[in-house]
């Protein structure tokens, strides 16, 4: 997912009531998870709002001195449920022993994100980075609002009175007040006190962002069972639904034949749909025996019908060679045209990629229920806005009609951020006469009908002098958009750009000429946001071209590195702390190390690989991967390291195992038994070093560690292998082999 190019001023902007107090009257209405007693430290999930103290829409205090806070975002495993409520506990200076988190509802005026231009979606490593200021200038209002009150109560000047976790201190008299205290006798300020950042504490003073011993609040719930995902919404007179998609992408049903599924013992409803056809009964077990039976012809018009993958793949590379196919352009700086042509020497190559399914482990799945003109939703998605304006779309209502209960996400990696799995649920429930109904994917409709990331070639061309160093550099990334669909009023503002498409490619290295195209291919499939994006694969190009780069010249891969940085303290940082993580110079026998380095989401990654090969087989193993990262502040050191491991093991299998091939608009996998994820047998051991730069800006951190390893692994077999070079992703043996006896 993309951020917002304009940075959200808001140095001097002072919150309001509205702002605080909208919607108060609904803050209970998060999807009930339970709490958790005998946690031994930090908050717990609470099923709804408590206490009759509220501050504003996002904090409410209770006389027991329990402090609940909403969380913005969605919890996919990021732990992004302890994280973003942490920071208003810092300011307001809650005690974090006591703190309740509820998941906010569906408020986007109260809850959206700055960085995702104010609308409730959790992604693109945007959830810290756009909510860090603002939630940190929400928690010390609160303060204000607590320190107000108690002076009130203490008939003393609020500027004598100081706050210490979960008390309000005068210190001249000696005495104090709990937060339990004043909820319970104290009256909120007639004004709002107002709050800038000059108003929020020095790193010094933190009290909880930069400690490692605070644990993620959604894990218990998650061990013991109690957590709620979307699969797991039971309401009572429940329906369930299935939806029949077509072979293609595009096509719709032209005959129908129903009267075996209707036959089906529980079975209530076959609804024809406009995409396929959907059925609703009483058991699952029932709308997936009718969806079986259901005999239905299709129309064969889609342009998808012409897709077939590795044709395409190839068809891409030849456009990214073909200079004359002129591209959007995404970045320029200085003449690269001339730069090249009168480069000593032109490294020319292209490095491609396949598609990739999200493989989420908890399948597409939402829950609906359609009263008069107003929807009801449950749901693991990543975008509540989205949710509540395509459901009431369906309905022919208003967005303002439709509530969202945000669930725990069994995954999502950009997956659920779409909205045709919640179109399917509130599209049943429209004919289900006001009963709710819950439709769950299979794995094989999970599977096919993915918004799969999107296939592309990269052309990079690099002009070198006769001592080896760059003189300029073009990348031409060849791919279909994900905006054209999502946003296409974006997409136009844009000129026909995709940056999302493009993330990565835009590096720090110090090159004189450096010019970036977009060549938009269309070929009707719908492709959609995968972890890390553009990133992913751009980033792999250019890793491997600087590793190249350095064959030429003669130069260590780590020192070429930090020459081309040699004005980006931080990003050395990094590569000089992985390079001793895994004593970069140190040989072994029969493995080598790769290196690359990225500074996507507005943190520095660094990682190295150590990596075996055999070559009877073209079988590659990662035994290790180090892992350095600055994402400027570190609000939770430990829950960082978690994030990059999964980046990294996301990356391994994306770079070893993951393809979907289409045949003629058909998607040939249908399961993990043919779509290949890394196993465990498979991870490799990861070693993460957390290297904050104090001052800094806050990073993003969820994505952050897939990028680097896919090169950094690619450059390790070069190194092992005296120079072969792996430049399509995945590497499946028979690719490598095939580059091994090239």
């Amino acid at each position: 997912m993309t951020r917002t190019t304009e940075p959200v001023n808001l140095r001097c902007r002072a919150i309001s009531r509205r702002s605080f107090l909208i919607s108060a009257g609904s803050v209970g209405v998060a999807v009930a998870f339970g709490s958790l007693p005998g946690q031994a430290f930090g908050a717990m999930m609470a099923s709804s709002v408590e206490g009759s103290y509220l501050p504003n829409a996002w904090v409410s205090i209770s006389t027991d001195g329990t402090v609940t806070i909403m969380s913005p975002a969605s919890e996919m495993g990021q732990g992004i449920m302890t994280t973003l409520p942490l920071l208003i506990a810092e300011e307001m200076d809650a005690n974090w022993d006591d703190v309740k988190i509820v998941q906010a509802p569906s408020d986007a005026e109260t809850f959206g994100n700055p960085g995702f231009y104010g609308v409730q979606l959790t992604g693109g490593s945007e959830s810290t980075r756009g909510y860090f200021t603002p939630l940190r200038l929400i928690g010390a209002q609160t303060r204000q609002v607590i320190l107000a009150s108690c002076a009130t109560l203490l008939n003393v000047p609020q500027s004598e009175l100081s706050t210490e976790p979960g008390r309000v201190v005068h210190s001249l008299s000696g005495h104090s007040l709990g937060f339990g205290d004043i909820a319970a006798k104290g009256v909120l300020p007639d004004i709002l006190p107002q709050v800038t950042e000059a108003d929020l504490k020095t790193p010094e003073q933190w009290r909880y962002i930069g400690r490692r011993d605070i644990p993620r609040i959604d894990v218990p719930a998650k061990v013991n069972g109690s957590g709620i995902y979307g699969i797991d919404v039971q309401l009572p007179d429940m329906l369930y639904g299935a939806v029949l998609r077509p072979p293609v992408q595009g096509e719709k049903p032209e005959t129908i034949d129903d009267e075996a599924a209707r036959a089906v013992p529980g079975i209530t409803h076959i609804v024809p749909l406009s995409y396929g056809v959907g059925i609703i009964g009483e058991t699952v077990e029932a709308t997936k025996r009718a969806k079986d039976l259901l005999q239905v012809s299709w129309t064969t018009s889609s342009r998808v019908r012409n897709y077939t993958s590795d044709q395409l793949l190839e068809q891409y590379r030849k456009v990214g060679n073909d200079l004359s196919q002129a591209g959007v352009e995404a970045h320029a700086q200085g003449d690269t045209e001339t730069a090249i042509r009168n480069a000593t020497t032109v490294i020319k190559v292209d490095y491609m990629s396949d598609l990739i399914y999200h493989a989420t482990m908890e399948p597409m799945n939402a829950t609906a229920q359609v009263t008069g003109d107003t929807v009801e939703v449950w749901a693991p998605t990543q975008g509540p806005t989205g949710t509540q304006r395509f459901a009431a779309n369906v309905i022919g209502t208003t967005p303002d009609k439709v509530k969202v209960n945000t669930t725990l996400l069994g995954g999502g990696f950009g997956r659920k951020a779409e909205a045709d799995f919640i179109i399917d649920a509130v599209s049943l429930a429209k004919e289900s006469g006001g009963r709710p109904v819950k439709v769950i994917w299979s794995r094989e409709d999970d599977v096919r009908h993915d918004k799969f990331r999107p296939l592309e070639a990269q052309h990079i061309q690099v002009g070198l002098d006769a001592d080896g160093n760059i003189t300029g550099w073009r990348h031409r990334i060849v791919a279909d958009s994900i905006f054209a669909r999502t946003m296409p009023e974006l997409f136009k503002d844009m000129g026909g750009h995709d940056d999302v498409v493009t993330e990565g490619a835009h590096f720090n290295y110090a090159v004189p000429a450096h010019r970036i195209d977009y060549i938009r291919q269309d070929n009707g499939l719908d492709i959609g946001f995968w972890f890390a994006v553009g990133v992913g694969y751009t980033r792999f190009g250019i890793e491997c071209v600087i590793d190249e780069i350095a064959a030429v010249k003669g130069s260590d891969p780590v020192e070429l590195r930090l020459e081309l940085l040699k004005d980006q303290p931080r990003a050395r940082n990094v590569i000089e702390t992985v390079a001793r993580m895994a004593d970069w110079d140190r040989p072994r026998d029969d493995r080598a190390l790769g290196i690359a380095y990225a500074d996507a989401f507005g943190s520095h990654c660094a990682q190295v690989a150590e990596v075996s090969l055999n070559r009877k087989t073209g079988e590659i193993r990662v035994h290790k991967v180090w892992c350095a990262i600055d994402t400027g502040v570190a609000v939770q050191p430990r829950h960082l390291e978690g994030m990059m491991i999964v980046g990294i093991t996301n990356g391994v299998s994306q770079t070893l195992f993951e393809q979907i091939n289409i045949v003629d608009g058909e998607v040939q996998e249908g399961n993990f038994d043919t779509y290949r994820v890394i196993r465990m047998s498979d991870a490799p051991e990861i070693e993460v070093s957390v290297v904050p730069t104090p001052g800094s800006p806050v990073g993003g951190a969820g994505q952050a560690g897939l990028p680097p390893v896919g090169p950094a692994i690619a450059n390790a077999v070069a190194r092992l292998t005296g120079g072969v070079r792996l430049r399509h992703y995945p590497f499946l043996p028979e690719r490598v082999l095939e580059a091994l006896n090239a």
